[in-house]
């Protein structure tokens, strides 16, 4: 769960720096959605054995912030290969290992 935050954490980074313009750290804005996926991450059901978000049966977070991690998630992971390969190919991983899950 540590890398499924670190994860998004670097992803909300990317984001903030190309879309709000800072440079060191997030705006308050991505500040809020970051400590909004943290809680949801740590208050997954599914605990160690948690899908990828994408993958899960279980939609946890509200409508307008799965909007926001969406699009977040749409410009930062194809960038993730280049900046965080490792992080990257571990997402990938998890998401493959639990899309058959998904329809149980």
């Amino acid at each position: 769960m540590n890398s499924e935050y670190k994860t998004i954490e670097l992803m909300v980074g990317l984001y903030c720096r190309k879309f709000h313009g800072t440079k060191y750290t997030n705006c308050s804005e991505c500040e809020a959605l970051l400590a909004y996926a943290g809680q949801r991450i740590e208050k997954c059901p599914f605990g160690t054995e948690k899908p990828v978000c994408n993958s899960c049966p279980v939609h946890c977070y509200k409508p307008d912030m799965r909007a926001e991690v969406k699009a977040v998630m749409r410009y930062a992971g194809p960038r993730m290969l280049w900046r965080h390969p490792i992080l990257a190919v571990r997402h990938f991983i998890r998401a493959r290992r639990y899309s058959g899950k998904r329809s149980k």
